[in-house]
């Protein structure tokens, strides 16, 4: 059976071969993990340090033109929100909360969110959503009105049952 080492040297260099890492960043974890590999080891319960995440940027910079700046882990996309759930098991809400980002702003890059919203424009989407909202409004005038007509009237109270009789 591997020592605690040589395992802890396994785990460290299997997350070192999908992420960068500095030689001291290795050294770090090879640390981390032997602790809690040695931990569990004798039965303590090992749990995930509540480590601050520190913005990679400003939130105003992250937001930029053409991309949008994760804050946690400084990648670069168009759209946040799935990138959110993916990599950090996070709702944008939650991420908007973490940060102080207005609910307001959008998730996405400027010239995305800006292409979107011509594609909406030249496709006439807007006129479908301005019908069907005068629908609904034509439909909850009309509500009203049917439910004053349609109200039941007030039953006549049931006649109490008479006492029955007694067996000779």
């Amino acid at each position: 059976m591997a020592t605690l080492l040589e395992m802890a040297g396994e785990i460290v260099m299997a997350h070192a071969s999908t992420n960068p890492m500095s030689k001291d960043e290795l050294l770090k974890e090879i640390q981390e993990v032997y602790a809690a590999l040695v931990a569990l080891e004798k039965g303590e319960e090992v749990g995930a340090a509540a480590v601050e995440t520190k913005p990679a940027l400003s939130a105003k910079r992250s937001i930029g033109k053409n991309t949008i700046t994760c804050l946690i882990c400084g990648e670069s996309m168009k759209t946040l929100t799935r990138h959110l759930m993916s990599k950090h098991n996070l709702k944008p809400g939650a991420y908007r909360k973490q940060f102080g980002i207005s609910s307001k702003q959008s998730l996405a890059a400027k010239s995305y969110s800006e292409s979107r919203r011509q594609m909406a424009l030249d496709k006439n989407l807007g006129a479908g959503l301005a019908k069907a909202r005068a629908a609904r409004a034509g439909k909850k005038a009309a509500a009203p009105k049917a439910a004053v007509k349609a109200a039941p009237k007030a039953a006549a109270p049931k006649a109490k049952k008479a006492a029955p009789k007694a067996k000779k």
